[in-house]
């Protein structure tokens, strides 16, 4: 039997029903982007800032990563796009389109140098104290294995950052170190923590300051950041995973620091291998020859990330191309890219002046 004339019916819809994102979704996702390579350096922090900066610079990071969210959200609800790309284009056309996708692409390759980086790290320890000194488990091998059959695949099949459980590794990692912090508290083997720090003739106060890209490093998610409809959903689900984040952090800080105190390192999964005994091709290739990952966080922080966090938002407020924002938010937005350009400033002129002191 024919169907009849100009009439067509398809058995199966075109295309799945979309579904609804939820706010606790939004969060995982958010939260996910955050705790990243980030956590490995914040105990390294607490230890150059002291236990009470460390935490209210954590803090105030935080805050200032809401505000500049919110102001993003509401000139993307205002325009015709849902990118942060598309927001600069807005408000600059093509060059800040491309001056954001820039600077996500060096902050998304920078983190991918810094995750091989602990991984050679780790693996190089680990590999060699389990089964000696052999040529397969050098650092360039380690790494060549986990690029070519780990990150390849996933890179190929888009999978990278899918999974909502980093959070909850996260969160064990947070758990690990409570315990053992706890138990060496028992047995009197922590470490006295240090909860100002100690300014002497060998340290300045702008020695402290190459400290701040860490934690802006670590804060930086914006170019994921876009996902529900409604701003004020957007907005609450930030709130909610900066709280989750914050709260991780600041733990994983205090606790790795009262574990290892002084000898912390830039990396602690190198403190707990060394105490418990336990664009890929140019990541691949930075990784062997950068050592420590403090430096990738101070760069990434005083450059690209900070830009992505405190600089653009404030630039496109104070641009205001959809006439919304009021007095009170130039001023914030003028007083967030005055504290960021300032520190990055002094932050990468510590550490040009101190490699030039080092060398002569």
């Amino acid at each position: 039997m024919s169907p009849a004339p100009g009439l067509q019916a398809p058995l199966l819809p075109n295309s799945k029903t979309e579904k609804r994102p939820w706010v606790s979704g939004a969060v995982f996702n958010v939260a996910t982007s955050i705790i990243g390579a980030g956590i490995m350096s914040i105990a390294a922090t607490v230890k150059v800032l002291g236990v009470i900066p460390a935490f209210v610079l954590i803090v105030i990071i935080a805050w200032l990563t809401d505000v500049s969210v919110e102001i993003l959200m509401r000139y993307t609800h205002a325009g015709e796009t849902s990118t942060y790309a598309g927001v600069m284009r807005e408000s600059f056309g093509r060059a800040g389109s491309v001056a954001a996708q820039l600077c996500v692409m060096i902050t998304n390759l920078g983190c991918l140098i810094i995750f091989f980086i602990i991984i050679g790290s780790v693996h190089l320890g680990v590999l060699q104290e389990w089964c000696g000194f052999h040529w397969w488990n050098t650092r360039v091998i380690a790494l060549l294995f986990v690029m070519v059959f780990v990150m390849l695949p996933l890179a190929l099949f888009g999978l990278v950052g899918y999974s909502a459980i980093s959070v909850l590794l996260a969160v064990m990692f947070v758990a690990i170190c409570s315990v053992m912090a706890i138990y060496a508290v028992g047995e009197g083997k922590s470490k006295s923590p240090k909860l100002l720090p100690q300014l002497d003739n060998h340290v300045s106060l702008f020695d402290l300051f190459p400290a701040v890209p860490v934690i802006v490093t670590a804060f930086t998610f914006y170019f994921n950041g876009f996902e529900l409809d409604k701003p004020s959903d957007m907005i609450t689900a930030v709130r909610i995973s900066l709280v989750l984040c914050t709260a991780i952090y600041f733990s994983v800080g205090l606790f790795g620091y009262l574990l290892f105190g002084e000898s912390i390192m830039s990396d602690i999964l190198v403190n707990f291998d060394q105490s418990s005994g336990s664009a890929i091709i140019f990541s691949y290739t930075a990784a062997i020859m950068i050592p420590d990952i403090w430096y990738f966080f101070q760069f990434l922080g005083s450059t690209s990330a900070v830009c992505l966090a405190f600089i653009f938002p404030g630039v496109i407020v104070l641009r205001d191309v959809h006439g919304i924002s009021t007095t009170g938010d130039r001023i914030i937005a003028t007083v967030m890219m005055v504290l960021a350009v300032v520190t990055s400033t002094i932050a990468i002129s510590t550490n040009i002046y101190g490699s030039i002191s080092n060398k002569s």
